[in-house]
């Protein structure tokens, strides 16, 4: 092997470690907004889990975040609960910066 082709293995290799950490840092944003979502909603521990998981399996309905912020933006307005668009997003990114750097830290 040259120098090159071990620079390129070396690339694709981190390539493939960064998307895996960014796929769980996604899924982690989804269950943290999951469980302040809930806490919002008043709900107790047990439906708090349950219902973070079911935030994180709306990601998959569709590429992007969108399918999670409606999942969520729809529960607060079928529980009575008038929370802006803002203060939505606001929370998911807020929330990724966190998941990131938890699964860095290996949390």
């Amino acid at each position: 092997m040259t120098t090159f082709d071990d620079r390129e293995k070396g690339f694709e290799t981190k390539f493939a470690l960064d998307q895996e950490q960014e796929f769980k840092a996604v899924a982690r944003r989804n269950k943290l907004l999951g469980l302040w979502a809930a806490d919002k909603m008043g709900l107790n521990a047990e439906s708090a889990d349950q219902y973070a998981s079911a935030v994180v399996r709306a990601d998959f309905e569709q590429p992007g975040e969108e399918d999670v912020f409606r999942k969520v933006a729809g529960d607060f307005k079928g529980a009575g609960l008038t929370v802006s668009e803002g203060e939505i997003r606001s929370k998911m990114d807020e929330l990724a910066s966190i998941a990131r750097d938890q699964i860095r830290a290996g949390e």
